[in-house]
């Protein structure tokens, strides 16, 4: 089981992921803007992050940046979910030190798949 940090600002996108990633066995803490999110990460020290990018304030891009740069978060793994399905967000993404890049909507095989496979890392 892992504590897993969902960062989305959708109340929607949010419930589907912890129902989710619940089933499967983990631990969910949630954030509904890169702000808190950042704050979270840094209380609770999570064992991997599903990041929004597009939100309002920080967005995804810049929380990711700041918890891959952080000496406290930087072990911390970052998963991208976004609606952003360009080629150079996804390269954009991996350069602020994104473990990983999905496109949403996400299915449930291919969320647990990118989960497990930052964990086993």
């Amino acid at each position: 089981m892992a504590r897993i940090l969902v960062v989305d600002d959708s109340p929607t996108e949010s419930h589907m992921f912890v129902n989710v990633l619940a089933k499967h066995g983990h631990q969910v803490l949630t954030a509904a803007s890169g702000t808190d999110g950042i704050d979270v990460a840094n209380e609770e020290l999570p064992d991997v992050i599903l990041m929004d990018v597009v939100m309002p304030g920080v967005n995804g891009f810049q929380a990711t940046r700041q918890l891959t740069r952080a000496h406290s978060t930087r072990h911390i793994p970052v998963i991208i979910i976004s609606s952003k399905n360009q080629e150079t967000d996804r390269l954009y993404g991996e350069r602020l030190g994104a473990s990983g890049y999905l496109t949403k909507p996400v299915d449930e095989k291919t969320l647990i798949l990118a989960v497990n496979g930052v964990l086993e890392a």
